[in-house]
């Protein structure tokens, strides 16, 4: 299995984690504030983190991405171990920043809308994320542009049932999808020179650490009560949501483009819907069905360039000739 596969492969099992984390992160609301919530999951989930880096580093588990770290640090003369730990520090401290500022976004998000339309909302980094890419003069395919097009339709039909108004929890909802858009790129900056457990463990720190400083600052209180009322939300969003699946897009995004990234991981709106149906009993109406379509569009057309497709055709006629 290549490496672009995997990438892709543990992106989509990270969308799947959060889909269904969306309901659980929105009863987590029910016990405690956004900010003690984010704060305790993610300073939970650095714990986990923190605590398998040190039996990867004992076992020699991770040995083969710490080698490509070590090629990747040669070629930018960045060799000793100190100047090695100065650049883990430097992304966990960028990427736990601009994770405090979107998950808490998104959070607080959720105090005002319902769990779909957060999902379609936040989502919308699928757009933020070429664009971004375009202005900070990255590579940009024309089939990224397209797919993220689709993808946006797709999220829109899955999402959106009704009419459609823009109210105070969709506008902190749309500035926690540019941060999350601005998470992806940075985390697509520092993911190939560090190792994804170290990496997520640092970030989820730093974004654990600023949550709890800003929740007595917001208003918020709390108590063991509170912490006793929502310990399985918590365990199952700080180990599963948080530890598992943002380790997995560090490790994709040491392989992956970033555009590419944004619309793999923005199917976490899909199996949102694909849970309620399964775990809920919820009805799959049509115009889901349909967004699931444009959705798997958006995540193919992707991973395929036009330039690809000529040739396959191309290798296609000249396969039919020689027959």
């Amino acid at each position: 299995m290549n490496k672009t596969l995997k990438a892709n492969i543990s992106m989509l099992l990270a969308a799947m984690i959060w889909g269904a984390a969306f309901v659980t992160q929105r009863m987590g609301m029910d016990s405690m504030g956004p900010f003690y919530f984010n704060g305790l999951r993610a300073l939970l989930g650095a714990a986990v983190l923190i605590l398998v880096a040190l039996i990867t580093d004992k076992t020699g588990l991770m040995k083969s991405i710490e080698e490509e770290n070590a090629s990747i640090h040669a070629q930018c003369g960045t060799t000793s171990k100190g100047e090695q730990r100065k650049t883990l520090f430097k992304g966990g401290i960028a990427c736990g920043l601009v994770l405090f500022l979107s998950s808490n976004s998104q959070q607080i998000g959720l105090v005002y809308i319902d769990a779909s339309k957060s999902g379609f909302l936040t989502a919308l980094y699928i757009v933020l994320v070429p664009l971004i890419g375009i202005a900070l003069r990255k590579p940009i395919h024309s089939n990224h542009l397209i797919a993220a097009a689709l993808g946006v339709f797709g999220l829109y039909f899955l999402c959106i049932n009704g009419s459609f108004n823009l109210q105070l929890g969709d506008l902190i909802s749309i500035i926690g999808a540019f941060f999350w858009a601005v998470h992806i790129l940075v985390t697509d900056h520092f993911a190939p020179k560090l190792n994804p457990i170290k990496l997520t463990a640092v970030q989820f720190f730093i974004c654990g650490t600023l949550s709890i400083i800003a929740a007595p600052i917001s208003g918020e209180n709390l108590t063991l009560t509170m912490i006793a009322d929502a310990k399985f939300v918590l365990l199952y969003t700080g180990i599963v949501s948080t530890a598992i699946a943002f380790s997995l897009q560090a490790f994709a995004q040491r392989y992956a483009n970033a555009t590419a990234a944004s619309i793999i991981l923005s199917t976490e709106a899909l199996f949102a819907t694909i849970s309620g149906f399964l775990f809920l009993g919820e009805v799959f109406t049509r115009r889901e069905f349909i967004g699931a379509i444009f959705m798997l569009a958006a995540v193919i057309i992707a991973q395929i360039t036009f330039k690809d497709f000529i040739n396959l055709f191309k290798k296609g006629k000249k396969h039919d000739a020689d027959c």
